[in-house]
């Protein structure tokens, strides 16, 4: 899976002198751990997070996430990957760190401690202090964040750093968390809460989805093979998804995220969603479907492509992947990062060459602004208006054009009578042409074919 790794952005400290941006000054190793679920938008847990520090006053700058190993083989990879991909990314820019912060944030397993967690992890934490200094940026300090607690890796002082740690701040009573708040950042939960809210659902109710969505393939893949089939599943799709968000716009729940995500799912039915699933699998679909990404459907949009992705359960999550990069679109579209990165991230883990997701991913990860995508999708939409209007008043004036040139209705005439013939005879007979004119002269050829002279 791809790094987290938002590269812009997210100061708490300013350059000195900078009026533009609020000043938060982080003391010690408890601030520190205190500011982390700030700086990623969400707790990170089970995962491995670097910080980069900027300029002599250590103005905090990029940053670098990725899920633990279980596998404590791959962790020496694993760190020289991490450091060198935030240093890196940081040079391209001709913004070295100064400093590195390293966090390693992973909650006890069952029979274990904070502390047995710490000291399970410290030659992570090793590897990564030496992996950073190798490329000349030294770790000014390294976390363990287990339990409501925190260690430090580069305090070797018992009495400061007590070996079953110390208590993290109260939520919401440091002064972080008062700079957030004025600056009105939120923070979303954990990652696993995050995770949670694309992960597919099991038991009965994921048997059930699963079997309205092989009756849709039985009805939608002997369409998508007809001739005019595909244009027309595809257009069928985009209005069930316009239609939906319609819906979820007229219902908007309250509450925690797992409440608001049952009344989600409350107002889309199996068979609804299965069609959706399977509809926005093509890639034009898809992209069409990328439009509603800002204004008063874009709220609607992503709550329609999470639940879409939570019903992809069983054999059909390899399906998740489209409403899931959908779903990252938007968020990053209406500024909401970390629920981006989750469920890119996601798409990403489950299919790593979804070109749309790893363009999605790279971009937010380079710090770009989606405004450019935003102006290509509305602008295909205006032109794929505006030909729709011109071939709608292409055909009103051809309609205009018949009706003007259409012959006038004559007198009623007589009905002929059944004796005589339908139709003209192909042949002319006797002197039916204008006056003085005579029938042409006829003679027949050998076997009795009859020509002009």
């Amino acid at each position: 899976m791809a790094p987290d790794a938002p590269t812009s952005g997210g100061s708490h400290s300013a350059d000195p002198g900078s009026e533009t941006e609020q000043q938060v000054t982080l003391r010690d190793a408890a601030d520190l751990a205190d500011a982390l679920p700030y700086l990623m938008g969400f707790y990170p847990d089970d995962s491995i997070v670097l910080v980069g520090l900027h300029g002599p006053r250590g103005r905090f700058g990029a940053r670098v996430r990725l899920g633990i190993p279980a596998d404590p083989e791959q962790w020496p990879d694993v760190a020289d990957q991490l450091a060198s991909c935030l240093i890196s990314a940081a040079d391209d820019r001709g913004d070295r760190p100064a400093g590195m912060l390293v966090f390693l944030c992973q909650e006890p397993a069952k029979g274990e401690r904070g502390q047995d967690v710490t000291q399970r992890l410290r030659p992570l934490a090793q590897r990564l202090r030496t992996a950073c200094g190798a490329l000349d940026v030294p770790v000014l300090e390294a976390l363990c964040l287990s339990n409501n607690r925190y260690w430090s890796y580069c305090c070797p002082g018992y009495r400061c750093c007590p070996a079953d740690g110390k208590p993290m701040v109260m939520p919401g009573t440091s002064v972080m968390a008062a700079a957030a708040a004025y600056a009105g950042m939120q923070v979303r939960g954990s990652l696993k809460e995050m995770e949670a809210r694309l992960t597919p659902r099991t038991g009965p109710r994921a048997a059930e989805q699963v079997k309205a969505l092989d009756s849709a393939v039985g009805r939608f893949l002997p369409r998508m093979l007809h001739a005019n089939g595909a244009h027309a599943v595809r257009q069928e799709t985009l209005d069930r998804a316009a239609a939906m968000i319609h819906r979820f716009r007229q219902d908007t729940p309250t509450g925690s995220n797992r409440a608001r995500d049952a009344c989600d799912d409350a107002l889309l039915t199996d068979a609804e969603a299965a069609e959706l699933i399977l509809g926005l699998q093509d890639r034009l679909t898809r992209d069409r479907a990328a439009e509603w990404m800002e204004g008063p459907s874009a709220a609607a949009a992503l709550r329609v492509w999470r639940a879409l992705a939570r019903r992809c359960a069983g054999a059909y999550l390899e399906h998740s992947v489209a409403p899931l990069t959908l779903a990252g679109w938007v968020a990053w579209s209406t500024d909401d990062q970390p629920s981006a990165r989750v469920a890119l991230s996601r798409a990403l883990g489950i299919d790593s060459d979804y070109v749309f997701a790893q363009l999605l991913h790279r971009g937010i990860n380079e710090g770009l602004d989606p405004e450019p995508l935003r102006r290509c999708l509305r602008s295909e939409r205006e032109e794929r208006e505006a030909q729709a209007a011109v071939r709608a008043t292409s055909g009103s004036r051809d309609a205009a054009a018949a009706t003007r040139t259409a012959p006038a209705p004559g007198p009623e005439r007589t009905p002929r009578s059944h004796h005589a013939p339908t139709s003209r005879p192909t042949e002319p007979r006797g002197n039916s042409g204008p006056p003085g004119t005579r029938p042409a002269a006829r003679r027949t050829r050998r076997g009795g074919d009859r020509i002009r002279r």
